[in-house]
């Protein structure tokens, strides 16, 4: 609240509400400041500290202080809270459960040289497919999209309250689906890389929706997987092991041929299959996707090696 408060006096003395007597800035100072009841409560060292031993917190509130509130967390996620919390914890309600948010600041590990790297194609049939083998398949994916597609719009059609409720209360649940999904894929590649002592390649998404081509049907799942949450998970995640990435242009990666280095559209036979026009080698599409990936990512570390090499006079 008091938060509040300070960035609405902030933002006008720093004139961002127009001028003063304007309508927007009359509008902002006459009109009291609300808050949602299930906003979140932030609390700093002050008002609330952490016992970790105890597994308890103690919160300041208006009526004194309240001790020994138990809080349930992993091992890993306490020795998290001990070594790296930093700043204000929020607290949160959903659906009735509360939820007390800290913020840690880990220290990224030192990145190592890497020996190679594996290379990862994104995609709807396949989530991801990795060079080294690995093979994140979306069809039990698809299957649950579809089925929530489906209740959604059985849901929107009533236009009732308890409709919209349940309908804000599945789009969390499928929110937390997508990216319990996209934590286990992200940790296996990361791991798969940091054991191997390779690097991760990966393809840029910026734009993807816009530059893929879909059939209808497929459109649907294009926009409504998280791809970029996809790719933040493996990038926070190498960044804490070590792990060297590096992004791709992801351009003509599916009609190349990995062994030979032929082009043609044609070599893509199928969603799942390539035939090479120029060598005839016979592989999975997505996978021979992932290592033309996988060799670009090389190209660009070693270019970004020799680019920091001082030039001699």
């Amino acid at each position: 609240m008091r938060d509040s408060y300070t960035t609405l006096k902030a933002n006008i003395r720093a004139g961002h509400l127009g001028k003063e007597g304007s309508r927007r800035r009359r509008k902002a100072e006459s009109k009291p400041l609300t808050f949602r009841p299930e906003a979140a409560q932030p609390y700093d060292d002050r008002c609330l500290s952490w016992q970790y031993d105890q597994r308890t917190v103690s919160i300041w509130t208006v009526d004194g202080r309240v001790k020994n509130i138990r809080f349930a967390c992993s091992v890993d996620a306490l020795k998290m809270l001990q070594a790296h919390r930093q700043g204000e914890s929020d607290l949160i309600e959903r659906d009735g459960v509360f939820y007390l948010v800290a913020t840690c600041d880990a220290p990224e590990a030192e990145q190592y040289e890497p020996d190679g790297f594996i290379g990862v194609d994104l995609g709807i049939e396949n989530i991801a497919t990795a060079s080294t083998g690995y093979l994140a398949a979306g069809r039990g994916l698809n299957r649950y999209r579809k089925r929530q597609l489906a209740l959604r719009a059985k849901l929107q059609k009533k236009r009732t309250k308890s409709a919209k409720r349940r309908l804000k209360a599945r789009a969390r649940k499928e929110a937390r689906h997508a990216a319990n999904q996209n934590h286990i894929i992200s940790k296996t590649i990361v791991t798969e890389a940091e054991r191997t002592g390779r690097g991760l390649s990966l393809e840029e998404l910026k734009g993807i929706r816009n530059r893929v081509r879909l059939r209808k049907p497929q459109r649907v799942a294009l926009h409504s997987w998280a791809f970029a949450q996809l790719g933040d998970f493996v990038v926070y995640k190498a960044k804490r092991a070590g792990v060297p990435l590096v992004f791709v242009d992801p351009a003509y990666t599916s009609q190349t041929c990995a062994e030979c280095g032929h082009v043609d559209k044609r070599n893509r036979v199928d969603q799942g299959l390539f035939i090479c026009r120029g060598c005839g080698v016979v592989a999975h599409a997505d996978r021979n996707a992932s290592h033309n990936i996988a060799t670009r990512g090389d190209s660009v570390w070693n270019a970004g090696r020799e680019s920091r090499v001082p030039a001699t006079q």
